[in-house]
């Protein structure tokens, strides 16, 4: 019973430890696509437009992962690689998507993530992201 309690453990903490990998990855980035240092963006200036593209990033990551978790409930380490190569594809598909709504909207998106004021094209991008997640993690289930 000790033996069992001690190996979900260290199953839970490598799914932790993939999921937090996988949002570093994400939060980078963001950061990247940012003009300015997210962390200040959102941290000392409160700019809600990065947190809103941030956040929205990090959620999808995390239904993706859930969904890997889910799928090989059985097999901890296929569970694993599943949970990392889907959440690394997620991640390209939103930059994807960013470059993409990017390149067929007005103006810089990038730029309107900085803006003080809420951006409607942050929302709808946003939705791009938490969408994409949804539709990976529905192709893994």
């Amino acid at each position: 019973m000790l033996e069992d309690l001690f190996t979900d453990l260290l199953v839970v903490l490598a799914y932790g430890g993939v999921g937090v990998v996988l949002m570093a990855i994400g939060y980078v980035l963001v950061d990247v696509a940012t003009p300015g240092r997210l962390r200040d963006l959102i941290w000392t200036e409160r700019n809600r437009n990065a947190a809103l593209l941030l956040a929205s990033n990090l959620a999808a990551v995390g239904i993706i992962v859930i969904a890997a978790i889910t799928a090989s409930a059985d097999d901890p380490v296929d569970g694993l690689i599943s949970a990392g190569a889907y959440g690394l594809l997620g991640l390209v598909i939103m930059a994807v998507s960013f470059l993409l709504l990017d390149a067929v909207t007005p103006g810089k998106l990038g730029e309107l993530l900085v803006d003080v004021q809420p951006h409607p094209a942050v929302w709808v991008n946003a939705v791009v992201h938490l969408v994409t997640g949804g539709v990976i993690a529905a192709a893994i289930l």
